[in-house]
């Protein structure tokens, strides 16, 4: 079962250092413009958030749902995206520079 968690509680924690953040529900997070550079979304519900702009650059969403989520112009680059589900997403002009796309659902 996948943790809820809201936004504010996610950047403080990742603003003290915390980057584990595996299986948790973040599912219509706003997260437009943040920078999560190196965070583990893996196994995270990330179903129809806002991504636009983020940097997720080195971040592990292995098995990550991201269903429906927004990817507009999204740093995803050495991203770790094995097994994620990115149907419906939307990830226009997404960096995908090195990313890991095995076995991406779409």
């Amino acid at each position: 079962m996948n943790k809820i968690m809201n936004v504010k509680e996610l950047l403080s924690r990742y603003g003290a250092g915390q980057r584990d953040f595996k299986n948790i529900n973040l599912m219509a997070a706003n997260l437009r413009n943040m920078n999560l550079s190196g965070i583990d979304l893996s196994g995270a519900n990330l179903t129809k958030a806002n991504l636009t702009r983020t940097n997720l650059s080195y971040a592990n969403l292995t098995d990550a749902i991201l269903t429906g989520a927004n990817l507009t112009e999204t740093n995803l680059t050495k991203t770790k995206l094995t097994n994620a589900n990115l149907t419906g997403a939307n990830p226009n002009d997404a960096i995908l520079r090195h990313a890991d796309l095995h076995g991406v659902i779409t």
